[in-house]
């Protein structure tokens, strides 16, 4: 379902009507709804000249005409670009989240899931996490080696 929002900055399309509107907003899903909106005239022309590809007016002349032409042009109107996804989680993150498991993780599964050498693995532990982000880093001797796993913040 189509649901337009009627604002003061512009027409913009909604995959399902909100649960609530802004002051000044309007949401509309069909000519009937748009017909019944309280909008002046002077609103409705301002909607139509905002519209890319129509012929501008001056006038409203008949307010039902302009408001059918309206609700086509808006209807006509191509679909907008999704959202790009929330940002991507960086390596840096993703180590954090193999520290936080219960089985933690060794330098070698680190640098393997992240193409960083051992020795930026390393640095990293130490500078960034222990240093710069005051987590607390345990590590221990287990069978695939040594072992670490984020404890907590560090205690200043």
């Amino acid at each position: 379902m189509r649901v337009y929002i009627i604002g003061n900055d512009g027409i913009r399309l909604c995959r399902e009507a909100p649960a609530t509107v802004t002051e000044g907003e309007i949401a509309v899903a069909s000519n009937g709804e748009l017909l019944a909106a309280p909008l002046s005239g002077k609103r409705l022309l301002a909607l139509w000249n905002a519209l890319p590809g129509v012929e501008k007016r001056r006038k409203i002349g008949d307010r039902g005409a302009l408001i059918d032409q309206l609700w086509s042009a808006i209807e006509a109107l191509p679909e907008p670009e999704p959202p790009p996804d929330a940002k991507r989680p960086s390596k840096q993150d993703a180590v954090i989240a193999m520290l936080r498991r219960p089985e933690g993780a060794t330098v070698d599964e680190v640098a393997s899931a992240t193409g960083w050498q051992r020795h930026t693995v390393r640095g990293v532990f130490s500078g960034t996490f222990k240093k710069k982000l005051g987590l607390t880093l345990a590590s221990g001797r287990e069978a695939r080696g040594r072992v670490y796993r984020i404890g907590g913040p560090a205690s200043v």
